[in-house]
């Protein structure tokens, strides 16, 4: 991934933020097969409608965590010979994440995208082609949303809809327009940033990245994290991460969107 440029966007006023978000107990460490693993600590449901846009980096707000509480999320796949090996670390903790996947990636892996689901983990969107959403014309920036969601809808569910079943944004770079902004928001999609990231598009070493991004963590206290699964080097530091957090008494956070914790829970 290039270098990413921070945006300047306008500022939302956001005043029911915590009253957007809800953090519902999750019994994923206690029902973890593996005793002493991280787990995930609660979901946190992230409604649209009041919180259409999250993370320090590119807004003036972020989600409603407590300190040592992360999220984690990863950009770019699927990309099967990475994006395995960060599952498996994933699955080894009981943690759940949240994956932005690139509509063409998605389209070719199918399989991939609904092992990402089945195993528990949130399913975003990250455009068509990761493309410069920020310098190209509002049409072709719109068929870049619409087709990203409509080939990742296709490969988790059989279905090319430009509707998401998970309403979560990512912009490629974290560049956009104030009127994509205003379009997802319209469309009832949350806009995520980030708070921190590894920045694994760097040339570094697997050591260089896990002392960045713990160094980072340590710094801010918790967060919205960035990572790419397509990235070998991430995917190396993904145990020895989840063991860092485990060992420094870091909590993971699910989000997902507003409703599907009742849904999931009416379900039972």
């Amino acid at each position: 991934m290039a270098k990413m440029h921070q945006p300047r966007w306008t500022s939302m006023p956001a005043g029911a933020l915590l009253a957007a978000l809800i953090g519902i107990a999750c019994a994923d460490a206690a029902n973890c097969p593996r005793k002493g693993a991280l787990g995930t600590s609660r979901v946190l449901s992230v409604d649209a409608k009041t919180t259409p846009r999250v993370g320090l980096k590119s807004f003036p707000q972020t989600l409603p965590l407590a300190d040592h509480e992360v999220v984690l999320t990863f950009d770019d796949g699927p990309h099967p010979p990475t994006t395995s090996k960060v599952l498996a670390a994933l699955a080894q903790e009981c943690v759940h994440a949240t994956f932005f996947l690139i509509g063409l990636p998605a389209s070719e892996h199918p399989d991939m995208v609904k092992r990402i689901a089945r195993e528990g983990h949130t399913i975003g969107h990250h455009t068509w082609s990761h493309a410069f959403m920020a310098r190209i014309p509002f049409d072709k920036a719109r068929s870049e949303i619409d087709r990203g969601i409509a080939a990742n809808e296709m490969a988790l569910h059989g279905t090319s809809t430009m509707t998401p079943s998970t309403p979560f944004f990512r912009f490629p770079y974290f560049e956009a327009t104030p009127a994509e902004l205003d379009l997802l928001q319209s469309r009832g999609i949350v806009v995520f940033g980030a708070d921190l990231w590894a920045s694994d598009w760097e040339d570094m070493t697997p050591e260089q990245e896990l002392k960045l991004v713990t160094e980072r963590l340590a710094a801010a206290g918790k967060g919205i994290i960035l990572f790419h699964d397509p990235k070998a080097r991430t995917a190396a530091i993904m145990p020895a991460f989840l063991r860092y957090l485990r060992e420094n008494g870091y909590r993971v956070v699910h989000v997902v969107p507003a409703g599907a914790v009742q849904k999931n829970a009416d379900a039972h």
